[in-house]
């Protein structure tokens, strides 16, 4: 079960309206979320809100649910984060630096959040989609595991510093533990750590690692599930469920709503990260 602490700190939990209707208009959106808001009300739910197509798929009878409502956003609520990873001149959105060991990261103030992942989770191209509105902001992609072998720190605006780190298990940084770990337990702005989880696979033994520095350390975390488009939809609920049961029984800071994303979508992930700022 969830930690009252994490909950706590999430803020408000936003109301959804009945019905999905267009964002009014004081939140400007980019021309990919406008395309959005015009798609046919099931599309636009299979999109945006990932889990609630999921919840379609599963027997009245079936017994199991999966947590829609703990963290429950309007689209205006989403237009407004994705304004946040949208660059201009007074929203400067950049890569600041890369360091092996805590004491060469940038001295900062700000809140920071950090994603890390086991080796081609598909860690870089979620942080790749989520900077999509600041192209001059470049996040490296290679098909090969492990590319990332730093920890790669991003400014986004004057609100928060991201932090890509890099993959465990297949070709992991020989020095991984001591550097992630380290990083993990002293770093004082560390506000939430998204944990990815391949979808496909679900978690896995080196996927614990991770899971146990966040537990041992009292970080409030969030796992995303990659990769959703792998997969049948019978295939991914059955994920979803067994994923949903080990957060329920297993952890006390992980958020108990997960979230699957598709790289091209990613709004409620930019909507996560604004929570801390």
């Amino acid at each position: 079960m969830a930690a009252p602490r994490l909950l706590s700190g999430m803020g408000c939990v936003f109301e959804m309206p009945a019905a999905l209707g267009r964002v009014r208009r004081p939140y400007s959106t980019s021309q990919t979320f406008a395309e959005v808001l015009r798609l046919p009300k099931r599309q636009l739910t299979e999109l945006v809100f990932p889990l609630q197509d999921l919840q379609r798929h599963l027997l009245p009878e079936s017994g199991p649910v999966l947590h829609l409502k703990t963290f429950e956003p309007s689209l205006e609520d989403i237009a407004r984060a994705e304004s946040l990873f949208t660059a201009s001149a007074r929203n400067r959105i950049e890569y600041l630096s890369s360091a092996e060991r805590l004491d060469h990261a940038p001295d900062l103030l700000r809140p920071e959040v950090c994603f890390i992942g086991r080796s081609n989770v598909g860690k870089s191209s979620l942080i790749k989609a989520l900077f999509s509105l600041a192209p001059e902001v470049e996040v490296r992609v290679s098909k090969k595991p492990g590319h990332t072998k730093k920890m790669n720190f991003f400014k986004v605006g004057k609100y928060f510093t991201l932090v890509d780190m890099p993959g465990y298990g297949y070709r992991a940084p020989e020095d991984f533990v001591n550097m992630v770990e380290t990083y993990l337990k002293e770093r004082k702005n560390l506000m939430r750590t998204f944990l990815l989880v391949d979808s496909v696979v679900g978690i896995q033994k080196a996927d614990n690692i991770a899971i146990e520095m966040c537990e041992e350390f009292a970080l409030p975390y969030v796992m995303v599930l990659t990769k959703i488009d792998k997969s049948s939809k019978g295939h991914l609920v059955k994920q979803v469920l067994q994923i949903q049961k080990f957060v329920a029984t297993k952890t006390q800071g992980c958020f108990p709503q997960l979230f699957p994303v598709r790289f091209c979508w990613i709004f409620l992930i930019q909507l996560q990260v604004r929570q801390v700022k």
